[in-house]
């Protein structure tokens, strides 16, 4: 069994409903199991402190939720081409686990949402590999051989899954099938890399 982490940020709900169609691309394979955990929000002025369980939704991640995991998909909406400033001040907390090499050799992807078609998806995307980089991470984009990602005309690239969004605009087709196909994809090389080891 396999455990796949899937940490998001989300305020207006967006970015939320793609982590959700990811763990059902996770559960979707034997063997594999979706953990959904996101992050409180910063405040620009001072420490913000929140509730150890958020009121709704999924819970709060800890280090121990990345430490155990055996694969992760980050998401975040853009914010001007970066990911949201909560996702980031969680992973700045994260020095631990990259001195212990915890996550070296895990299987990751990310994901995003956008208020635009060129808000800055594929940029926001990168910005989240980064650490995951550093981290020793065995980043997973989207190949071309998922129709999705040729059929698209609006979110989706090869980086991985991400949409359009605003109030009268619902994800589309492509963009739920490349969430789970980011979903599946994480499961699977996650298995491969258990029974490798």
């Amino acid at each position: 069994m396999v455990k796949i982490l899937i940490l998001f940020y989300s305020r207006d709900g967006s970015t939320a409903e793609m982590a959700h169609l990811i763990a059902r691309g996770v559960e979707s394979v034997k063997g594999a199991e979706a953990v959904l955990r996101t992050v409180p929000d910063v405040s620009a002025v001072c420490e913000k402190t929140a509730s150890t369980i958020p009121a709704e939704g999924a819970i709060y991640a800890t280090l121990e939720d990345l430490k155990g995991c055996d694969g992760l998909a980050l998401g975040s909406p853009t914010r001007f081409g970066n990911m949201a400033a909560p996702l980031k001040y969680f992973l700045d907390g994260t020095t631990e686990l990259w001195f212990s090499g915890a996550l070296s050799g895990k299987p990751a992807g990310v994901f995003t949402s956008t208020g635009s078609m060129h808000g800055g998806q594929e940029t926001t995307l990168l910005s989240m590999m980064l650490p995951l980089l550093h981290h020793g991470m065995v980043t997973l984009g989207l190949p071309y051989s998922e129709n999705a990602l040729r059929e698209t005309t609006s979110g989706g690239t090869p980086y991985g899954p991400s949409r359009v969004t605003s109030e009268d605009l619902p994800i589309t087709e492509q963009e739920k099938a490349l969430c789970l196909a980011l979903g599946a994809r994480l499961a699977k090389t996650a298995l491969l890399l258990k029974q490798g080891t």
